[in-house]
């Protein structure tokens, strides 16, 4: 179910290479503290720095590693269209439950432009699809009324990852959109006020580190227990800040190193912390007594 604490899971490295040790610890980790679902090839698992050939094989391993446990949601979205409605097709065959497609980056596209690309997308590949739209990244924001638009004309685009940092854009698609539209936070900082308007759930890069405080606090609001949720929301504000100290995954994957689950490596242009940061962020690690 497309509902819950999904986890946007880093990309372990060691030696150049993926790490599948480090995954495989990972995805039992994740599967023993609740998280609702996993997130591979994502923003947060490095995937614009992963070969095609390196993916495939990360898809393999984790999804078997998975086995249908908790949902396998893979970013297949880049700013080739082809090459999205390829990598949208080999996640399902591979075993995906959902595809998750970005708004293309660097293209900068019109509105139209958007919804034609997802409608290509969409009439291409028979795997439900969740939009992502972060501005931040892409360079440019999906407007409510697109998101509710695509929605619309078509079924098989199931929910959108909303990062757009908006929350009036953000509450008027829970307003507008079909019945069976699913809306996740893709801000942790804003998770339980994007819940209050409606939303169903977050893709989180904070739950790489915190899964258990995740998704008890997902599931408080979801019940509706917001004096609750209010309390586990300010628990999480400074690390949901620190987290993003410099870049992500930068600051997750230095924390999952200290925590001693990764090596500390990236595939630049992705690169450590600097020490100013990195001291920080070791700080509150012990505060929440992670380390």
């Amino acid at each position: 179910m497309l509902q819950g604490s999904f986890c946007a899971l880093v990309t372990p490295f060691k030696n150049g290479e993926v790490d599948y040790t480090a995954l495989e610890k990972l995805i039992a980790w994740h599967l023993e503290q609740g998280t609702d679902g996993l997130v591979l090839l994502g923003t947060t698992g490095e995937a614009a720095g992963l070969a095609q050939d390196e993916k495939e094989a990360l898809l393999r391993f984790a999804i078997q590693r998975i086995n249908h446990k908790v949902p396998v949601v893979v970013g297949t979205g880049t700013n080739n269209l082809h090459h999205t409605i390829s990598m949208t097709k080999k996640a399902k065959e591979l075993g995906a439950d959902y595809a998750l497609v970005l708004v293309p980056y660097y293209i900068k596209p019109t509105q139209q432009g958007m919804y034609e690309f997802f409608g290509e997308v969409a009439s291409k590949t028979d795997i439900p699809i969740i939009m992502y739209n972060i501005l931040g990244r892409s360079g440019v924001n999906m407007t409510s009324a697109t998101t509710v638009k695509i929605a619309k004309a078509f079924p098989s685009i199931v929910g959108i990852k909303e990062a757009s940092n908006m929350m009036m854009q953000a509450a008027e698609i829970v307003r507008d959109a079909p019945e069976g539209f699913t809306c996740l936070s893709g801000e942790d900082g804003i998770n339980m006020p994007l819940m209050a308007c409606g939303f169903k759930g977050t893709i989180s890069v904070t739950a790489n580190i915190l899964p258990r405080l995740m998704h008890e606090h997902i599931h408080t609001c979801l019940q509706g227990d917001f004096e609750t949720a209010r309390r586990q929301h300010q628990q999480l504000l400074k690390i949901n800040q620190h987290l993003f100290i410099e870049t992500s995954p930068i600051p997750v994957k230095e924390a999952l190193h200290m925590m001693g689950y990764i090596e500390n490596e990236f595939r630049l242009p992705m690169c450590p912390l600097q020490e100013s940061s990195r001291a920080i962020l070791k700080e509150t690690l012990k505060e929440y007594k992670l380390i």
